[in-house]
This record gives structure tokens, C-alpha cells and sequence, in this order.
């Protein structure tokens, strides 16, 4: 288990912040040491809160299914929605089957590619900030939305992959730019406190492999296979 430099910022001042927190009690517990239980209290409070802070930020290892006909999850969370939609980005136009996953506080909020791809476009759409579980924020939020070429099985196909902030998740990670190549599996980004990520593939050619409801887990949970 590690933490995503993505977090760097966040977890590295909350790091700074527990340690000058952890002084001060050791300050006032040689000056007042006849309270040595609360100040044992309030350390252990401060410790148990940056490691929560800090599990926002972690990047579990995660094992990839062997088949590369198979297409894990770009996120960890819950399925909220599968239907087919229109989508216009380049290279991808036409119909698309969307897989919508919710994220919550207390899932891992990296974000991973499902198939090798090259990027080829990327676009950011300003937004409202609609609680993720709000059927209209996937229209609505601020969203980024990366897309291109990929490839499975020696078959090329187009894929998007469109990350969504929420009423809580402002900020949203996504560094690479067209021309980028990503490995199957690889953490790309993230959407910093949860919300929603959306996978986009062809109408046809997939079978999907989750239903609504179900919990998956990114970079291993398998989405859709190839026919």
C-alpha cells in the first residue's frame, strides 16, 4: 500500500500538522504532567485522524485479470448506471455504452486505465458541484474527460474514460495530455474526495460483466469483456 503523489500536497501538510500537534502535547506534558492520560488521548486522536486523511490519498496494488480481452474498472465504487448513450469526442463519435461507478469518501479515488491506450483528446467541462448520487451531475458537475485509441486482444478500439467532481471532490487530477501513451491498468489521475468516474466503449463488441449495485474495485474488477 502506498500513497499517490497526486496527494502529495494534502497528506505531506497533514503529515507537518499531526507532527507539530504531536510536539505540543509532548510541550504540555512536561510542564503539566500529572494529566500524562489526556495528553496520551489527544495524540492517539491526532494520529487516528491524519491516517484516515491519509487513506484518501492511498494506491493499493491491484492484480489486472490475465485475459487482455477482459476490461477492469476505472475506479473503485458502485455501479450507478449502464445504458447506451451518444458521445462526441475524438476519436470516439457515435453510440457508446456508458458504465457510470459513485465513489464515495471511503473508496481509493486513483483513477485507472482499463486497456493500453493512447490519448488522443482531452476535454474539461466547467460545472456545478451536485452531489454525485444526483442523476443530473453527470450532465451538470465539472467533468474531464480523456479519450482515445485502445487496444485488446490485437483489436484497436475507441475508449473514454470521463471523471466527474461532486458536492465534496473539487478537484480533479488528470495530468496527461494527447500524445500520451497509458499502460493497461495504469493510474492516471484522481478525483480527490470521491464522485463519480464514467467508462465509455462501443455500443457493440462488449458484453458487460457488472450489474447496477455492484461494488468494484479499480484495475480489478472486470467491466466488460471483449466479444
Amino acid at each position: 500500500m502506498t500513497l499517490t503523489r497526486y496527494g502529495l500536497k494534502e497528506w505531506g501538510l497533514a503529515l507537518l500538522a499531526a507532527l507539530a500537534a504531536s510536539v505540543i502535547i509532548y510541550l504540555l506534558f512536561r510542564r503539566f504532567p500529572s494529566f500524562r492520560g489526556w495528553y496520551i488521548s489527544a495524540a492517539a486522536v491526532v494520529w487516528v485522524i491524519f491516517l484516515a486523511f491519509a487513506a484518501f490519498f492511498r494506491n493499493p496494488s491491484r492484480e489486472l485479470p490475465a485475459d487482455e480481452r477482459l476490461l477492469a474498472s476505472p475506479a473503485d465504487g458502485v455501479v450507478k448506471d449502464i445504458e447506451v448513450v451518444d458521445f462526441d469526442q475524438e476519436p470516439f463519435k457515435g453510440k457508446a455504452l456508458r458504465v457510470g461507478i459513485f465513489l464515495s469518501v471511503f473508496n481509493v479515488h486513483v483513477n485507472r486505465t482499463p486497456a493500453r491506450m493512447q490519448v488522443r483528446s482531452k476535454v474539461y467541462r466547467p460545472g456545478r458541484y451536485l452531489d454525485a448520487r444526483n442523476p443530473e451531475c453527470a450532465k451538470e458537475n465539472e467533468a474531464m474527460t480523456i479519450c482515445g485509441e485502445a487496444e485488446a486482444a490485437g483489436k484497436r478500439f475507441p475508449l473514454g474514460i470521463r471523471q466527474i467532481s461532486g458536492a465534496i471532490a473539487r478537484r480533479i487530477v488528470c495530468p496527461v495530455q494527447p500524445g500520451t501513451s497509458l499502460k493497461r491498468g495504469e493510474v492516471y489521475g484522481m478525483i480527490k474526495f470521491g464522485s463519480r468516474t464514467e467508462l465509455y466503449l462501443p455500443a457493440e463488441g462488449f458484453e458487460v460483466k457488472v450489474k447496477i449495485g455492484d461494488a468494484v474495485r479499480g484495475g480489478e474488477t472486470v467491466i466488460a469483456e471483449m466479444k
